[in-house]
């Protein structure tokens, strides 16, 4: 007998139907002697129809009350499924974030999970029941509901688990596990059996979107064993993303290759090259709360240099604002440029430690399909280029093919 957290997304229980489904899956499970917490999100485009009608009441919903409101999307999903294993005779019991409780900090909309009480979950499982948990949710400590921002019930599953012990974690969603890359831009695609936490959290930070960033860090941290498996199939194993440390890993020089259509670049011509700029520069940048990704700072020629940098397409022109209004005149910066018609392209591997020659070949490749590349940024197992947006799929492709990822190591 195992202990099992499942986690189904918006599109697993986008319908009656497919939480139906769900309830088969988990009472299949439950039938074969396994103790099952299921955590679930609210029902596919419930969340942005909330918001929506938010927004047509208040410009800027307040964020305390925001919450309150798109959090309920959850607790219709919960008290569906908990129906929908009742009438297949299992004994099931929903709860919300708060009645768990699952503890966070005041954050509205993007809350950080504390700490969570699992007595009246583990007194549940004990009786015989399924326990359902809202995903996304928690309460803070002056009882006010929060939610952990988009994708927090990936976050609340990897939680539970890491609180409760569970032996997995199991995150279903419409996809079958992680793939070598994605299989929409590349057709040879070829799913994982395993990956490591190290692959998995630069892949969920380079623009993979199977899983939400934070719950990668929450399972390396506290050990929990995650897999991604397929909602809609009964068959198959998912990818298992464990550790580096596994006798039976992939050894693959290169697991997969991110990409991410959502950068902008902003260059800094003119820039006074002494001590301290940097921080001149991206320090009202961070003060508005905007991350910065990619820094290049070129070789100063005349007591200049030129500074470029990668934000999020969505904070480009709120961050040029603040260079040409705040920063250029205060710097005596030449001028400032910037486009937001870039991509990262980026290929991921623990094997990289152990082979010499990967960045060399990632350019030689990019280079005979006349890909530009305007910045790069490495570390001990990536090594992340920027190009023109209208390269991306081209470069995803023939990396894909030059580092033989269609086939299994």
């Amino acid at each position: 007998m195992a202990f099992y957290v499942q986690k189904y997304g918006g599109t697993s229980v986008g319908s009656t139907e497919r939480i139906k489904n769900v309830a088969r899956r988990v009472a299949k499970f439950h039938s074969q002697g396994h103790q099952i917490v299921v955590v679930v999100s609210a029902m596919s485009g419930e969340t942005n129809r909330l918001i929506a009608l938010a927004h047509e009441v208040q410009v800027n919903p307040d964020p305390r009350e925001l919450d309150v409101m798109i959090s309920t999307g959850e607790q219709v999903s919960i008290s569906l499924l908990a129906m929908a294993l009742m009438e297949l005779d299992i004994q099931a019991r929903s709860y919300t974030g708060s009645q768990v409780k699952i503890l966070t900090d005041s954050t509205h909309t993007k809350a950080r999970i504390l700490n969570i009480d699992e007595d009246r979950i583990r007194a549940d499982l004990a009786a015989g029941y399924v326990v359902v948990v809202a995903g996304f949710q928690g309460v803070d400590e002056q009882g006010n509901i929060t939610t952990l921002g988009r994708g927090g019930s990936d976050t609340t599953g990897v939680a539970l688990a890491a609180a409760l012990k569970a032996d997995e974690c199991q995150i279903y969603t419409d996809v079958d596990g992680i793939y070598t890359t994605d299989p929409r831009v590349v057709a040879e695609a070829r799913r994982l059996n395993t990956i490591t936490f190290e692959e998995m959290l630069e892949m969920a930070s380079l623009g993979s979107k199977v899983l939400q960033l934070r719950s990668v860090e929450f399972a390396g941290k506290y050990k929990v064993k995650l897999r991604v498996l397929s909602s809609f199939e009964d068959k198959g194993q998912g990818t298992l993303i464990t550790f580096e440390e596994d006798e039976d890993m992939e050894q693959a020089v290169i697991s997969g290759i991110a990409f991410n259509r959502d950068e902008a670049k902003i260059t800094v011509l003119g820039v006074p090259d002494h001590p301290g700029i940097a921080y001149q520069i991206l320090g009202p940048v961070a003060d508005a709360n905007i991350d910065v990704d990619m820094i290049i700072q070129n070789v100063g020629h005349d007591g200049l240099t030129d500074f470029s940098f990668t934000v999020h397409r969505n904070e480009f022109n709120n961050t040029m604002n603040i260079l040409k209004e705040k920063i250029q005149p205060h710097i005596g910066a030449r001028d400032v440029l910037g486009g937001d018609r870039i991509a990262k392209v980026s290929v991921v591997g623990v094997g990289m430690r152990s082979h010499a020659g990967i960045a060399s070949k990632m350019f030689r490749v990019l280079a005979e399909e006349g890909i530009n590349i305007q910045m790069i940024a490495t570390s001990e197992i990536k090594i992340s280029v920027v190009v023109d947006e209208k390269y991306m799929e081209l470069a995803v492709r023939v990396l894909h093919k030059a580092f033989d990822l269609e086939q299994a190591p």
